[in-house]
């Protein structure tokens, strides 16, 4: 028995990893939704709500990660609807994800690798925000739950509690590192999602969440996902990927958010080509979409092709230095994206100064920054510039992830020689 529950603990673990990576490193990645789209069938596949004019001029701002604008026009559609959960989901998704704009957890290039999972990163809340997003989200449950109690046929309730409960596990599962406790909503979120698709098998947008799912469990290692179907859990990458095409040709607002995860999906199976050039598509749409554009960069790079992602890096920072070209752009990543880039290119000195670059932007994130320094240190050391690494490495000894600063600490005392 105890061995059962070992097995148990552990499959959920990986899984709740894999929910919260697949989910966050990509519709929530670019933070962006399709936005409401017609229907000439007069709308029977989706949420009322999600045709009115003014959400979709509200998405249009969320298309520019323009975050508070988006908020905004969210919080007044909210006013509008008090009772409708959709309406709390619209503003739940911009502060969650606002906020992890703010932290530097909107890059895959930071999570896309097992270290991330691993990582002992803090994160620095603001704690008044997330007491609003935990908020939300119970609001939006609640209000879900009250619908269905009335009427348990109501497939846009099940969807509206899905979603409240996918972002919120999303959120805690990249910001707190808390993935055991997420994964118990998005296991409910597939179920509410499944729900809806019961009821409506043409509710597209339910189809997203299901996907996620779907691809996760199939992705996971060969014993955990022996250890899932012993506990009633199973999963197809097949039809995951089909689910999610489905969302993102027919959903209402899911349709972007769903292009998004393909491409990692993608990306995940080494299936480059494909990933890249539906990114690609995604930042012809939106080209003042800061991360749609600094995906393509991370793509380039992990398909192998590295002068190329230096170029598509650094016009990526020279649009972010023109006026109003992006609206926040956290420069960092992109800077942090060309070091990497720069480093796999044997590069040292373009490496250093690129790491320097993210440690110097003035949003940049602790964690980030310190990671960046820990970095330039050992570009400096391999340069020979042992003055100046010891500089970074004492910057970086103070990181509250054990995982930069321990190697710090280390390379103070004996030089950094290369692995």
């Amino acid at each position: 028995m105890q061995r059962l529950l070992k097995v148990r603990k552990i499959w959920r673990e990986a899984l709740s990893k894999q929910f919260a990576a697949r989910w966050l490193s990509v519709g929530l990645l670019a933070a962006a939704f399709a936005g409401p789209a017609a229907n000439a069938q007069g709308n029977l596949h989706t949420d009322p709500l999600n045709l009115d004019p003014a959400v979709h001029e509200a998405y249009q701002h969320v298309y520019m990660l323009d975050y508070d604008g988006a908020l905004n026009r969210f919080q007044k559609i909210q006013a509008g609807h008090p009772q409708d959960p959709m309406a709390v989901d619209y503003v739940l998704l911009c502060m969650a994800f606002r906020e992890l704009y703010r932290q530097d957890l909107l890059d895959t290039t930071l999570y896309a690798h097992e270290g991330f999972l691993t990582s002992k990163r803090v994160a620095v809340e603001d704690p008044a925000i997330r007491s609003q997003i935990e908020n939300l989200a119970n609001q939006a449950i609640s209000l879900s739950d009250g619908r269905i109690r009335s009427n348990s046929r109501d497939k846009d309730a099940y969807f509206t509690r899905s979603y409240a409960r996918a972002i919120h596990a999303a959120y805690i599962g990249m910001a707190d590192h808390s993935f055991v406790s997420g994964l118990h909503q998005a296991l409910q979120a597939k179920d509410d999602s499944k729900k809806a698709l019961q009821i409506d098998p043409q509710y597209a947008d339910a189809k997203m969440v299901v996907g996620i799912y779907e691809f996760s469990v199939a992705s996971l290692p060969g014993f955990l996902r022996f250890a899932a179907g012993m506990f009633g859990q199973s999963g197809s990458k097949e039809d995951g990927l089909k689910l999610l095409h489905e969302s993102a040709d027919h959903g209402t607002i899911t349709p972007v958010e769903s292009r998004t995860t393909l491409t990692i999906f993608l990306r995940h199976d080494a299936r480059y080509q494909e990933a890249l050039a539906m990114q690609h598509g995604l930042s012809d749409d939106y080209p003042h979409n800061y991360l749609f554009r600094l995906e393509e960069g991370n793509l380039t790079k992990d398909m192998g092709n590295g002068p190329k992602a230096i170029a598509v890096y650094k016009a990526v920072i020279a649009d972010g230095a023109k006026k109003n070209y992006f609206v926040d752009p956290r420069l960092q990543m992109a800077w942090f994206g060309l070091a990497e880039t720069e480093r796999g290119q044997n590069h040292l000195g373009e490496a250093a100064d690129a790491y320097l670059q993210t440690a110097a932007q003035p949003k940049c994130s602790d964690w980030l920054r310190k990671r960046a320094q820990l970095n330039a240190g050992e570009m400096l050391d391999l340069l020979h510039e042992r003055n100046q690494a010891v500089v970074q490495y004492r910057a970086a000894a103070g990181a509250s992830d054990s995982a930069v600063s321990g190697p710090a600490k280390q390379y103070l005392k004996t030089a950094y020689a290369g692995k």
